[in-house]
């Protein structure tokens, strides 16, 4: 599959690449990542294979990022006409300014204009909520967002890390009320991150909203660097404790079998681990980051790998997550209704006219 092979994402008519590139590492401002000649270098070959779809927010690198994506696009209109640009609200860039973070209405109209400079634009195709805040109310969120869909000032929204009862009470709002509602949802999700497997990637496929995930290959855990062979040396990481925290023996047994998975299907585990994500039920465009041009070029290739079915159920077996209540008991007690379970005596048959899954309903 070429970057350039269009999906639209969720129920939306806005057409995406199967890879969003992840601009987060734009900029040196956290200690890693790219310089601006860097930058522009990776986001110029991303562009040249086809691919449209970027992905930043207001506190990356402390506004850099947006900075730096507004001096290479909003100031080319050509580019920025063929770009789809997503940003985020929540983070605060005032330190000591009560109101400069969360997702109440001042904040909100407030990130928008200052990421608007920064990108140098006069609007946003996909703004993010980046994370739950609990000291708002989600109808005053989803009328201020409402406002920047109607001004023009933004294209489609979204919710990133929110848990999926609240961001259903924010879809169902919007739809009662008439407001623009949300098009996808951004959650961590990876062989080693798939508790989301319970509630939210559900939620969003029931929804009908596209599903990107952030950080794949578990801050680069899974890209095959961190290995057994070298346990103790990756305190040299600029990423600290996000790696550390993370390296277990659960993760040098996926690592193993990400490396011998990759030797069959030649190519590297990186490209194995970004494969498998993007080839989940519901998921529209995977998030990957480059720090480097040859991180590009490599992540970009797991387009083209096509694991079979006993390599992804190997893979999938080893990672099976253990998910919160109700979702095992629902899988089990689902036989009651679709499969044809006897209960008490009483035989019961699946309704053929009912959807085989959730995909079915859309």
């Amino acid at each position: 599959m070429p970057l350039d092979h269009y999906v639209t994402l969720g129920r939306s008519g806005l057409r995406v690449s199967p890879f969003c590139l992840g601009a987060m590492t734009f900029g040196q401002e956290w200690g890693f990542g790219s310089d601006e000649k860097e930058s522009a270098a990776i986001l110029a070959a991303y562009l040249d294979k086809g691919g449209n779809f970027i992905d930043t927010a207001n506190v990356y690198t402390k506004g850099h990022s947006e900075k730096i994506l507004g001096d290479n696009l909003g100031r080319d209109k050509a580019k920025r006409s063929r770009t789809v640009i997503a940003t985020k609200f929540f983070g605060t860039m005032r330190v000591g300014d009560p109101n400069a973070g969360g997702a109440g209405r001042k904040t909100i109209l407030q990130s928008c204009e200052d990421s608007l400079r920064r990108l140098q634009t006069d609007y946003i195709d996909l703004y993010w909520m980046h994370c739950y805040d609990k000291f708002t109310p989600i109808e005053e969120t989803m009328r201020a967002l409402e406002d920047l869909v109607a001004s023009g000032k933004v294209r489609y929204l979204g919710f990133s890390d929110t848990p999926a009862w609240k961001t259903a009470e924010a879809q169902m709002t919007a739809l009662w009320r008439g407001w623009a509602p949300l098009s996808a949802i951004q959650i961590e999700y990876s062989l080693l991150e798939r508790t989301v497997e319970g509630a939210l990637i559900p939620m969003a496929r029931h929804f009908g909203l596209g599903v990107t995930p952030w950080s794949p290959l578990k801050f680069g855990i899974l890209s095959g660097k961190f290995t057994r062979a070298n346990k103790g040396k990756e305190t040299q990481t600029k990423r600290g404790d996000w790696v550390t925290s993370s390296l277990n023996d659960h993760a040098y047994d996926v690592v193993d079998l990400l490396i011998k998975i990759a030797e069959q299907a030649k190519a590297s585990p990186a490209q194995v681990a970004l494969s498998w994500v993007q080839s989940q039920p519901g998921v529209t465009s995977t998030i990957i980051g480059a720090r480097t041009l040859a991180q590009l070029e490599d992540n970009i290739k797991a387009l083209d790998v096509n694991l079979t079915k006993e390599q992804s159920n190997q893979l999938a077996e080893l990672t099976k997550p253990t998910l919160d209540f109700p979702a095992g008991f629902v899988e089990r007690a689902g036989n009651f209704s679709s499969g044809g379970s006897t209960i008490n005596g009483q035989r019961f048959e699946p309704n053929p006219m009912a959807p085989k899954d959730d995909s079915d309903r859309f």
